[in-house]
């Protein structure tokens, strides 16, 4: 029987016939937000039922169900589902999201032992939304042990923990069993506010690109060589953004006025008004990047980090050692 795909990024091959019976995707953002609570959680991995939402069960977003062997059995929690199968192949690359989403699924599966018997752990070792096809190429699989389920769990509970404590203890850890992990939980860390200027890496980089001319969105948002930085999404990287330019004490000037009123979910309507925006740096934005001013002084801070809610009055920072409140 050909495989089923669980991965972070749903690829076009993936959804080709001589590749796997099925491929399932998982529409969590766990690097943006508050996460899910475990509820929603274990609703999701679990079996349908009436009362599960439309897009709240993982049976939702996986392609060619009209063609897939097991497609009368779309109702069984995820670890049920994956026991119809031969093999289970774990296909989640070096994004940030995509890391944080494979420890998450681990967790899970370590409750299954016979679903943990199916896995198969690919290691891919690049960007999957980079390739314009596999072609040949497919990365090492092994199977999924005891190490790897351990490493999973410790990361994702230190995540879900209401400080930054546990994920910068495992940085002293062995996490080899995942090796693309560390430089995520690096990543994620320096997203944290910096000890000096009260904001993360993400925000000092946006700070810097203008600060050198790049006065358009499409650079701040898109070009991910330039930008550096890849812990969130476009629109994520917008929220960012709007928080430089509308606090009290701006560090962005340019920014559509618009977008002061626009609702989240106005995506459309969004993307016009960056598109319309040409930024640059106030004065204090230049005091900002040159680490002669702190942005959380002077503006609110409500954001969350994994399960760490940040404020003003809870404000974790990166130095790039872990600094408490």
């Amino acid at each position: 029987m050909k495989p089923l795909i669980l991965t972070g990024w749903l690829t076009p091959e993936f959804t080709e016939p001589e590749f796997a019976d099925l491929a399932v995707d998982f529409f969590f953002r766990f690097g943006w937000g508050s996460l899910p609570s475990p509820d929603e959680l274990a609703t999701y991995l679990g079996p349908y039922t009436p009362d599960v939402q439309p897009g709240h069960h993982w049976s939702d977003f996986a392609g060619r169900w009209d063609q897939s062997e097991n497609r009368s059995r779309r109702t069984l929690s995820l670890a049920e589902f994956c026991q119809q199968y031969e093999t289970a192949e774990l296909w989640f690359d070096i994004q940030p999201d995509a890391q944080l989403k494979l420890v998450w699924l681990l967790d899970y599966f370590r409750s299954y032992p016979e679903t943990v018997a199916k896995l198969r752990f690919r290691l891919v070792d690049l960007a999957m939304i980079e390739l314009h096809g596999f072609g040949k190429w497919r990365p090492p699989a092994v199977d999924v042990t005891e190490k790897e389920l351990e490493v999973a769990a410790a990361a994702w509970r230190a995540y879900r923990a209401p400080t930054p404590e546990a994920c910068f203890d495992l940085l002293g850890k062995d996490l080899s069993a995942l090796p693309l992990l560390k430089p995520v939980l690096v990543d994620l860390l320096e997203e944290l506010p910096s000890s000096s200027t009260g904001l993360g890496a993400s925000e000092m980089r946006m700070l810097e690109l203008i600060g050198r001319g790049y006065s358009l969105t499409n650079a701040l948002f898109h070009l991910y060589q330039l930008r550096q930085t890849r812990i969130f999404g476009q629109w994520e990287y917008g929220y960012l953004l709007d928080g430089l330019a509308f606090g009290p004490k701006p560090a962005v000037t340019g920014l559509d006025e618009e977008l002061r009123t626009l609702h989240r979910e106005n995506l459309r309507g969004r993307h016009g008004a960056y598109l319309r925006s040409e930024l640059s740096l106030t004065e204090f934005g230049k005091a900002v990047l040159a680490h002669k001013a702190d942005f959380s002084q002077h503006n609110p801070i409500d954001r969350w980090w994994g399960g760490t809610h940040l404020t003003n009055d809870n404000l974790w920072r990166w130095n790039p050692a872990l600094i408490a409140p």
